[in-house]
């Protein structure tokens, strides 16, 4: 069931916070990386010869190894909010546009990202719903499948670091968990890359709908007056 673009919210202001929020994530990655990769460099150093390296040099590691993990953090929860802050909308002009084919309520939008095991295509189905209320039928939907192949390896190489940090016990697994974390990032910057053309596109396509007035239904023929003559049929 279709229903009238008028009912649709604007998209743009939301789209631009949560596309900053992922910019910001993503520029604060590639400091994280540019960190973990000396700090490794320093643990190699630390391996050969611990000597070699003075107790001043490994505290400002293990600070700003700390430090830029708080801010990715921080960050992160900043980007997620500007992306659910937009997903709402998006879905909500979705259900306008169509009451029909939404596999998830509302809450799902944010409990599908965090329900074990589901997250793994929960949020996927939900944008798909948008993307299929939104477009043509049988629109390509290649760029969200991207996004979340991407999305789903880098959050499964972050993990996977993460477990591996916990565990570590010599400095050799250290350097290793800090070099893989550095490849998790570099496929979020990857994620994060589609992610933004995900969030143009339906933004784009929900903003044509919006300024676009729906079609005037077609005229219907007028009653005839009372007591006008009736036209004479042809012989």
């Amino acid at each position: 069931m279709h229903l009238s673009h008028g009912r649709l919210r604007p998209v743009g202001g939301v789209a631009v916070f949560a596309i900053a929020g992922v910019a910001c994530d993503s520029l604060v990655g590639v400091a994280t990386a540019g960190i973990n990769l000396w700090y490794a460099s320093l643990v190699d150093r630390m391996i050969s010869d611990f000597d070699s390296v003075s107790g001043a040099a490994i505290r400002t590691g293990e600070l700003l190894v700390l430090g830029s993990e708080v801010a990715r953090i921080f960050i992160f929860l900043v980007a997620a909010s500007g992306f659910l802050a937009w997903l709402f909308r998006v879905r909500a002009n979705a259900v306008s546009l169509s009451l029909n084919g939404h596999r998830y309520g509302r809450s799902w939008l944010i409990a599908g990202w965090v329900m074990p095991i589901g997250w793994f295509w929960i949020p996927k189905q939900i944008v798909d719903d948008i993307w299929r209320a939104s477009t043509p039928p049988d629109s390509a939907k290649g760029l969200i499948n991207a996004w979340w192949a991407a999305w789903l390896t880098a959050w499964v190489t972050a993990k996977a670091t993460w477990g591996l940090v916990y565990i570590s016990i010599d400095m050799e697994g250290i350097a290793f968990a800090l070099r893989l974390e550095v490849v998790g990032i570099g496929l979020m910057l990857i994620a994060a890359m589609l992610a933004i053309g995900v969030i143009r596109k339906i933004t784009a396509v929900q903003e044509t709908l919006r300024s676009t007035p729906p079609a005037d239904p077609a005229p219907s023929k007028p009653p005839p007056v009372s007591g006008a003559p009736e036209p004479a049929a042809a012989s």
